[in-house]
């Protein structure tokens, strides 16, 4: 059984009045669901809220949720939603995050060359692509960033974010294509790429 007719059965059961299936799609997707808006709202505890109050949102609408799209997909729309009307409640906008992954050791061969790449010029470097990346990122238009942020953060597919975002997939891949020409557009003078060259 599929992860996708998973959590259609637990849904269906919840529809039914099951509690306790309702608590597993929240234990399931609580924490994937907090990281995805924790790229809008920089505050844990606010996070922690708006995810609490995404959760909430989608218990009450479970009764009109047809299985059209997956369970996460339809839930990240409304989590989506929900932090768009908290912002503007606010009157924030949208902040990006300005942590970065680091690259994982284990696909080096040697030591050697993990401590060539970890200079102190190369670590400020990273650092810089990294600032520049999020900033440009938070002055991305919401629907370039929140394209972006799907796709590259949360590694969601084109068809899914058109359900999120509710809009063709050709729109979407527009978007995210906008949004990586910006964020080139930002890095090139920092990496030294041509115009010709995205990265």
């Amino acid at each position: 059984m599929s992860d996708r007719e998973i959590d259609q059965k637990l849904v269906e059961r919840a529809q039914r009045g099951d509690k306790q299936a309702f608590g597993l799609l929240v234990s399931k997707y609580q924490r994937k669901l907090g990281r995805l808006l924790s790229r809008f709202i920089r505050d844990p505890t606010e996070v922690e809220d708006v995810t609490q109050e995404a959760f909430i949102k989608a218990y009450r609408a479970l009764p009109t949720f047809r299985g059209d799209s997956a369970f996460y997909t339809w839930l990240y729309r409304i989590g989506i939603n929900t932090a768009k009307n908290y912002l503007v409640a606010l009157g924030r906008r949208a902040p990006t995050t300005t942590s970065m992954d680091n690259e994982s050791a284990e696909s080096m061969d040697e030591g050697d060359q993990l401590r060539d790449l970890n200079t102190p010029e190369n670590q400020l470097m990273s650092k810089q692509v990294a600032e520049t990346v999020n900033q440009s990122l938070g002055q991305l238009p919401e629907e370039l960033r929140t394209a972006i942020t799907l796709r590259e953060i949360e590694g969601l597919s084109y068809e899914d974010i058109a359900n999120i975002m509710n809009c063709p997939i050709g729109t979407v891949r527009s978007r995210i294509f906008r949004a990586r020409e910006a964020i080139a557009e930002k890095l090139r003078p920092l990496i030294g790429t041509n115009k010709d060259r995205r990265w």
